[in-house]
């Protein structure tokens, strides 16, 4: 009897820490999830009695432009941002391994991009970028060029900027990730490689690129994911203009939400999101295991 109370008393200790992180997570998040997943079938403004919609919130969203456009343009710039900041990371990752000069330097300049406020970043991004009067356009005016882009201005050219922002943005985290990979590869490979009068690519190729698969791998889900679900960049940007070309579907759901106030469509938006992260993600997964 005195064990089994010694072991309730511990156990009761052992809930007691995990519970306030608990119940924070079901307040503010398990509770919301569930919420919107019921919402998602239901028709509600937030001041109107809630009307049972069925599955009219899902078949709605094919006559719908607005979602199909933001549906188009994520799937665009996740394809787009992902193997380019995947590329970039790398080759920073690559080159700041090295034994250069003012290596932590550079480290620190590339890592700067990610945890710099958005805000002060994007309106700096803007200005250099401006259609009329930025540095870039100026020096593509210098070297000879007449039709200039018109970047965020400019519906054609719009997710283009957005894209490039974030590569810029998200590469320098990456990086660091990629640079614990490097450091954690085995100097004998290398040693042994150049025994085998390997040059360069010769190595990185069959080494470096080997060695890294399980950090490829991770960052290719996690910048994935990122990317689906990307709003900010796109907000402060863009402002998912001009017209539709850089409306995503986090934006949407925003819309839909917050200033059409249809709440059983924006869950609906919200779960087909949910429902095409989790079939790449799963993808992904096969895909990684069948390559081992």
């Amino acid at each position: 009897m005195a064990s089994k109370k010694a072991n309730f008393k511990k156990q009761l200790v052992a809930y007691s820490f995990l519970a306030p992180n608990f119940i924070g997570f079901a307040i503010f998040t398990l509770v919301p999830i569930v919420f919107a997943v019921v919402l998602a079938f239901l028709r509600w403004d937030g001041a109107n009695p809630i009307e049972w919609a069925g599955l009219s919130n899902f078949t709605e969203l094919f006559d719908d432009d607005q979602f199909k456009a933001a549906l188009k343009n994520t799937i665009v710039y996740t394809a787009g941002t992902v193997p380019f900041t995947l590329l970039a990371s790398l080759f920073l990752a690559v080159i700041l391994n090295q034994g250069i000069k003012a290596r932590n330097f550079f480290r620190t300049v590339s890592f700067f991009p990610y945890i710099a406020s958005l805000v002060a970043v994007a309106a700096v991004w803007n200005m250099i970028f401006n259609p009329s009067k930025g540095p870039v356009n100026m020096l593509l005016y210098a070297l000879g060029f007449e039709n200039v882009p018109g970047w965020a201005a400019d519906k054609d050219w719009a997710m283009v900027t957005i894209i490039l922002f974030s590569v810029w943005k998200y590469m320098g985290y990456y990086m660091i990730i990629y640079l614990a990979g490097l450091q954690g590869i085995n100097p004998e490979l290398y040693e042994a490689a150049n025994l085998d009068g390997t040059n360069a690519w010769q190595r990185f190729r069959y080494v470096t690129v080997p060695q890294l698969s399980a950090t490829t791998f991770f960052i290719l889900v996690m910048l994935t994911i990122q990317c689906f679900k990307v709003y900010d960049i796109v907000y402060m940007v863009t402002q998912a203009g001009p017209g539709t070309a850089t409306l995503v579907l986090v934006y949407d759901i925003y819309n839909k939400a917050f200033i059409s106030w249809n709440l059983g469509s924006a869950s609906a938006v919200a779960m087909v999101l949910f429902a095409l992260v989790l079939t790449v993600t799963l993808i992904q997964f096969k895909a990684e295991q069948r390559m081992r």
